[in-house]
């Protein structure tokens, strides 16, 4: 009996060693990306405040941390994390249309919706929210492209891109009850009926729209 005890005894350090560099790395993984994620939520929420305070170029900065705060907390998520590493690619996808960085979100949001959309059992209110991020960066993509004075045949196809969206997250929304939801998505769907439909000369004369 002592010299099991004394082997077991021997042995703890091994397993300690075991468990640090198996599940014990990616237990501590999952706790720094989730106090990064929780930090880039707070970040984000006070970038909302001040956007609504004093406007949108106020809020940019705190936007570009909240940015810098959900990229910690992807590189940090363990790689079997697929769930939530979806929830903060949408997230950082939102803080980056805020930080100049629209190429980047609207790549990632058509990837993310498709993906999402692929799933056996899909969050339906995610994959909305997703839609009508994607559905944003398409409509801010077609008004910086008609500044720039691409053709017609350019940015069309964006701007439809954009009313599909809208429409589809207004209409699942109303399916699930969300009444709230709906009657933006529909607001936002006649924006991007008018941006289509404006002259350029009556376009160069509004400010950029905030997301």
């Amino acid at each position: 009996m002592k010299k099991l005890l004394l082997f077991g005894w021997l042995l703890m350090p091994v397993a300690a060693g075991a468990y640090h560099f198996g599940p014990g790395q990616v237990a501590l993984r999952t706790d720094q990306a989730s106090t990064s994620a929780r930090e880039a939520d707070q970040l984000a929420g006070e970038a909302r405040a001040i956007a609504a305070r004093d406007g949108e170029p106020e809020a940019r900065g705190t936007w570009a941390a909240a940015a810098k705060a959900y990229e910690r907390a992807l590189a940090e998520l363990p790689p079997d994390h697929d769930a939530e590493s979806r929830a903060l690619r949408l997230e950082l996808a939102k803080a980056r249309m805020f930080v100049s960085q629209l190429p980047e979100a609207h790549r990632d949001l058509l990837s993310l919706v498709d993906e999402l959309e692929a799933l056996e059992s899909p969050d339906a209110a995610q994959v909305a929210d997703a839609r009508a991020a994607l559905a944003n960066a398409q409509y801010y993509n077609t008004w910086l492209m008609r500044l720039e004075g691409a053709p017609r045949d350019e940015w069309e196809p964006e701007i439809e891109a954009s009313r599909q969206n809208y429409r589809l997250v207004a209409e699942t929304a109303a399916a699930r009850g969300d009444v709230e939801v709906a009657r933006l998505s529909e607001q936002d769907l006649e924006a991007a009926v008018r941006l289509a439909r404006m002259e350029l000369s009556d376009l160069q004369g509004l400010p950029l729209p905030s997301q």
